[in-house]
């Protein structure tokens, strides 16, 4: 058995048992390896920021790793900003890099880099085994770092030599034990009596929720403590998954505009995180504080990074007596508008004929502002957003949620701007026959951007600065792209067509997009 070999069974011994990949000359041996470790399954995807959004998408609805193949430094770093997205995210993810083999090191060839350096920029460990011996227990570490309270990725290193060469009698077990560092980060907590005092506030309290405290189990927890003490609830801006509808408790999410923000936070006293970080600013802008709570607000923490929130939530609730949970509000699923497509209008539309059990991978950007007001009254479904901000992340992510559970649909909501970064996920699609409906919001433009021009006070800009911010000309044809790929596509302007599509998309077995066109700017 060479170090390659060593690597996968370990990765499915542990339950590792899909790898995204993108390899290259250093990791054939890896792709031999595949043949003889049949438990794993390869997802090719033709770009490595593919891979990386596609691990994230599968950590996030599976809650346990996938594994990456990706190619030396150049090849991680066209990766890396999904796996910021990732970490922001806390996905559990193997990643595993090629490097040149030990005695290749020396002669800095082309593509020689400092591999260990980039990875730490979104690693919570690194590891490079030198020797076939060492790569089990190095992909034991991984896996404990990737798994444990504060999950994320672990990028393990491995030299061609290592991948190649056979393993031998003698034992390497306690490799890497040395870069092992098991502290954990330390906050301070609040009590269940400091925690009761704060609930009887009242709306002086603001309850902010992300993480475990949204799941189906941390919403209930959530819902019997508001059936006793009428405080103030939001979740984080962008939640890794937030299960929504049916009869779960129906949360507003903090905005995204720093000025809206500052507005819903304006009455708390006090701010009680809950698996979620203190809110602030996405960004800096004149005049404008980047902190989002009120100067005069406490801010408190309830759950450290190495609880188990779903255990503590319960055990509050015990404390408490809080028994019955809140009573559902019953919001009304919206009818279908007619004419011709705004944003406003596929919100709705979207919501009217959402489905239970769906998978939503929201990337909408500023054509998806009416959403989440449009989709409360739907049936239970989960909702995956862009933890990181880094754009690009949307088509990958929903491909890895497609692989995680491929008996539930994806709806993928897509901005044009950003599907246009990773738009070859759509072919790793089609390879697997996953379910995935896309509906690509086109309105020519990066609209975002257009706002935040004004935000920063650059009112006076030029015709050069305004093209610099549209996607036209010459205007991109989605769904001609997407049939190249070999992806069935539509391009629909009304709203009849547009729900036509999605309907037919949600009877079909596949992926499927759906361009529709907007007018320009946020509608």
């Amino acid at each position: 058995m060479n170090g390659a070999e060593s690597l996968l069974n370990t990765l499915v011994a542990n339950k590792v048992e899909v790898c995204f990949t993108n390899p290259g000359t250093s990791e054939m041996h890896f792709v031999a390896a595949l043949d003889r470790v049949p438990k794993m399954r390869g997802v090719l995807c033709l770009f490595e920021g593919v891979a990386s959004g596609a691990a994230d998408g599968y950590g996030r609805i599976a809650k346990r790793p996938a594994s990456t193949l990706l190619h030396l430094g150049p090849g991680m770093g066209n990766a890396l900003a999904n796996f910021h997205n990732a970490r922001r995210a806390k996905t559990p993810i193997i990643n595993v890099v090629g490097d040149h083999a030990t005695t290749h090191l020396a002669y800095d060839a082309p593509l020689t880099s400092d591999i260990e350096g980039i990875a730490k920029s979104f690693s919570k460990f690194v590891v490079t085994p030198k020797t076939p011996n060492q790569v089990e227990p190095a992909a034991q570490l991984a896996l404990q770092a990737a798994t444990m309270d504060q999950r994320g990725i672990a990028t393990v290193i491995v030299p061609a030599d290592a991948s190649w060469n056979e393993l031998t009698p003698e034992k390497s077990m306690d490799f890497g034990r040395e870069l092992w560092n098991k502290e954990v980060e330390t906050i301070e907590t609040i009590g269940f009596t400091e925690m009761k005092a704060l609930l009887e506030r009242g709306n002086e309290t603001m309850l902010l929720l992300g993480g475990q405290a949204l799941s189906a189990g941390g919403l209930r927890s959530i819902s019997k403590i508001l059936s006793l003490y009428n405080v103030s609830i939001l979740a984080e801006t962008f939640p890794s998954v937030l299960e929504r509808g049916g009869d779960l408790l129906s949360i507003d999410r903090l905005a995204y505009l720093g000025e809206m923000a500052v507005a819903q936070l304006a009455n708390a006293s006090h701010v009680i995180t809950i698996d979620a970080n203190e809110p602030v600013s996405f960004f800096a802008y004149p005049n404008t504080p980047s902190q989002l709570a009120p100067a005069n607000a406490t801010v408190h923490h309830f759950i450290a990074p190495n609880e188990n929130l779903l255990e503590k939530l319960d055990a509050l609730c015990d404390y408490l007596g809080a028994k019955t949970p809140l009573a559902k509000v019953a919001y009304q699923t919206p009818e279908l508008p007619d004419g011709d497509l705004t944003g406003t209008k596929a919100a709705q539309t979207i919501g009217a004929l959402l489905r239970e059990g769906t998978i939503v991978v929201d990337e909408s950007n500023t054509s998806g502002l009416f959403l989440p007001s449009f989709t409360k009254g739907a049936p239970a479904h989960r909702w995956l957003t862009l933890t990181g901000g880094a754009i690009g992340q949307g088509l990958p992510l929903a491909t890895g949620a497609a692989v995680a559970d491929p008996n539930s649909r994806v709806l993928c909501l897509e901005a044009d701007g950003s599907a246009i970064y990773t738009f070859q996920a759509l072919w790793s699609q089609t390879r697997e026959k996953l379910n995935v409906t896309t509906v690509l919001f086109n309105n020519q433009s990066y609209a975002i951007l257009e706002l935040e021009l004004a935000k920063v006070g650059a009112l006076e800009s030029s015709p050069s600065a305004r093209a610099m911010l549209e996607l036209k000309p010459p205007s991109i044809s989605f769904s001609q792209l997407a049939q190249a790929m070999g992806v069935e596509s539509l391009t629909v302007r009304t709203v009849s067509e547009l729900a036509k599509a999605i309907t037919h998309s949600f009877d079909s077995v596949g992926p499927f997009l759906i361009e529709a066109i907007l007018p320009p700017g946020i509608s």
